[in-house]
C-alpha cells in the first residue's frame, strides 16, 4: 500500500513532465488569445494596438466563415459514416478464420501509419490524376470520360482520402470489440434459427455501441483540425475550405495574425463544445 511519502515522491517526479505538458499547451493558447485582441500585421506595420473584439466580429461576419464551418462538418460527417460502416464490415471479415490472417490485419491497419501529406499526394497523383491516374485509366477502359476528381468532385475526393486514412483506426477498435463478444450468445442464437442479419442486429451491433462512440469521439476531435490533405490537394478551392484552412489563410497568406488568432480561439471553443457533447454520450454508453 502506498504511503504518504511515496505518493509525495511520485508527484514530485511527475511534476516536471506535467509542467512541461501544461506549458506546451497553455503558452500557445494564451498567445493566441492575446493576439486575437490586437491588430498585428507582421509585414505591414507590426503591432498596431488593441482592437478589442473587432477581429472576432470581422472573422464571424466574413463571407467565407459559414461555408468553412459547413465544409468542416460535411467532411467530418462523411468520414465518420464511411469509417464506421466499412470499419464494422472489415472487423467482421477480419474476425473470421482465414489463411494469413495476421498479414491481412497488418495490411489493413497500415494506412493509419502513413503521414497525411504522403497519403494525399499518393491519392492525388496515382489515383485521381485525370490523365495518368488509376481511376482515369479505369474510366477509359470502359470508354467513359475521366473525372477530374479534385475539381468536379472535390469534397467527395477529400472524404475518400481522409476515410482511407482513418478506416484502419476504426477497424482496429471495432475488431477488438467484436473479439470480446461472447461467442456462446451467437451460437445460441444460431441454434435457435436466427438468420445472420438478426444475429448482427440484435447481438453484434448493440455490443459494438461503446466502441462506435469511442471511434466517433476520437475521430471527430482530430478531423475538426484537418488541414494537410486540403493543402496538398485542393488548397481550399471548389468549396473545400475548412475552418482550419481559413485560419491558415488569414494568418499566413493575409499576414493578419490577429484575425487568424480570433478564428483559432473559435476553433478551440467549437472543438471543446463538440468534445464535451460527445463525452456525455460516451459516458452514458459506458455506464449502460
Amino acid at each position: 500500500m502506498a504511503t504518504k511519502a511515496s505518493r509525495s515522491a511520485a508527484r514530485l517526479m511527475m511534476a516536471p513532465a506535467v509542467i512541461l505538458l501544461l506549458g506546451w499547451m497553455l503558452v500557445p493558447l494564451c498567445m493566441t488569445l492575446y493576439f486575437s485582441f490586437k491588430k498585428y500585421l507582421p509585414l505591414r506595420g507590426g503591432d498596431l494596438g488593441w482592437v478589442g473584439f473587432e477581429n472576432y466580429v470581422r472573422f464571424f461576419s466574413s463571407s467565407a466563415f459559414w461555408p468553412s464551418v459547413q465544409a468542416t462538418l460535411v467532411i467530418v460527417g462523411g468520414v465518420l459514416v464511411i469509417t464506421i460502416v466499412f470499419g464494422i464490415l472489415l472487423a467482421i471479415l477480419l474476425d473470421q478464420p482465414m489463411w494469413g490472417q495476421g498479414i491481412v490485419r497488418i495490411l489493413v491497419i497500415a494506412p493509419f501509419f502513413v503521414m497525411p501529406t504522403v497519403s494525399a499526394l499518393v491519392w492525388k497523383n496515382m489515383f485521381m490524376d485525370p490523365v495518368n491516374g488509376l481511376f482515369a485509366h479505369l474510366w477509359k477502359f470502359f470508354d467513359a470520360t475521366p473525372i477530374e476528381w479534385l475539381s468536379q468532385a472535390s469534397m467527395t475526393s477529400l472524404v475518400i482520402i481522409v476515410s482511407w486514412q482513418w478506416l484502419p483506426f476504426a477497424t482496429l477498435i471495432l475488431l477488438t470489440a467484436i473479439q470480446s463478444l461472447d461467442s456462446e450468445q451467437l451460437e445460441a442464437a444460431e441454434m435457435d434459427g436466427a438468420p445472420p442479419l438478426s444475429r448482427f442486429g440484435y447481438i453484434t451491433l448493440p455490443h459494438l455501441s461503446r466502441a462506435i462512440t469511442v471511434v466517433v469521439l476520437i475521430q471527430t476531435i482530430f478531423l475538426l483540425s484537418i488541414f494537410a490533405e486540403i493543402f496538398v490537394t485542393t488548397q481550399g478551392s471548389f468549396g473545400t475550405k475548412t475552418l482550419t484552412y481559413l485560419i491558415y489563410q488569414r494568418v499566413l497568406e493575409s499576414q493578419n495574425v490577429g484575425l487568424g488568432s480570433a478564428g483559432g480561439i473559435f476553433a478551440v471553443i467549437l472543438a471543446n463544445i463538440i468534445a464535451i457533447f460527445l463525452m456525455r454520450i460516451v459516458g452514458k454508453n459506458l455506464d449502460a
